[in-house]
């Protein structure tokens, strides 16, 4: 079984249908959960949608299980990491055991309409152009200024992994299960997606940022734009427990990925996979080999 109690699903008959799971961890969302969960349902793929209500207070619950959503509450909040691992939990006792494993969607409480944006990353894993598919702005305004926290996520898995990517703490993700099993366990708070990208790079799995025109309404106070100091602390603390263990391709493999990186392309890309199959999962030269904890 793996560190999420989760144990490995089957693959089954290559004709039975691929079929996609979208995960919500909200928080007093009760606003803007419904029109979100209404969203999803029109994004190609989705049979199944898990609210994990952590802890709210208000109507989060209540509203997005009339909406159709199949809704786990926490009895108090025990943070993002902890609801989303419910959340791949309750997908994975849902999965048929003779089907492919469900896809899963990790998205936020309060996108509203704009949820239906994720049929681009789930088109993105579902054809196989990568394992994991990332959320990124359609454009970047260079009249906006990036956080610390970006800035340091994107250079730390520059260094680790030879990858620079648009937007490093993108929350809203495509995976497939084996690329979900092999990221849990989480980072905790804010840590969760520079932590995610370092590990998938490392294990062998391949990354691609989507453009979406994704819109948050408002009523997700926990996004990681909202609390700055905390979400700089916790992808410090990710980042540094990586550095540590030496979580990281090594050099030679990192440059041959960089230098066949293209936007919008998946990372690493084909020229790059074959020079970093044997170093995939091991540390930088003269390094041990990271262990995961």
């Amino acid at each position: 079984m793996n560190p999420s109690g989760v144990e490995g699903v089957r693959r089954g008959s290559t004709s039975a249908p691929q079929r996609v799971a979208a995960i919500i961890c909200a928080h007093n969302a009760g606003v803007d959960i419904a029109s979100t969960v209404r969203s999803c349902r029109a994004i190609p793929g989705v049979d199944l949608l898990v609210v994990v209500d952590d802890g709210s207070d208000d109507d989060t619950g209540r509203n997005a299980r009339l909406a159709g959503a199949v809704v786990v509450r926490h009895s108090v909040p025990r943070g993002r990491a902890s609801a989303l691992e419910t959340g791949v939990k309750v997908v994975a006792m849902r999965d048929r055991a003779d089907w492919p494993p469900r896809l899963l969607l990790l998205l936020s409480a309060d996108l509203g309409e704009s949820a239906v944006e994720a049929s681009a990353l789930v088109e993105a894993v579902m054809t196989g152009m990568a394992d994991c598919a990332c959320a990124a702005p359609p454009a970047t305004d260079p009249s906006v200024g990036r956080s610390l926290a970006e800035n340091f996520a994107r250079s730390s898995i520059r260094s680790a992994t030879g990858w620079e990517p648009q937007a490093p703490l993108s929350e809203e993700r495509c995976l497939t299960r084996e690329a979900l099993n092999a990221a849990i366990p989480f980072s905790t708070g804010y840590g969760i997606e520079v932590g995610m990208t370092i590990d998938l790079l490392v294990d062998g799995f391949t990354l691609v940022e989507v453009p979406c025109t994704f819109v948050h309404l408002g009523s997700d106070r926990t996004l990681g734009s909202l609390n700055r100091t905390a979400q700089y602390r916790d992808t410090a603390l990710a980042i540094l427990h990586r550095r540590l263990r030496r979580v990281r391709l090594p050099a030679a493999v990192r440059r041959e990925a960089a230098r066949h990186q293209r936007v919008g392309s998946p990372y690493p890309g084909p020229g790059a996979r074959g020079a970093g199959s044997s170093g995939v999962g091991v540390a930088d030269e003269g390094g041990s080999t990271p262990a995961r904890s």
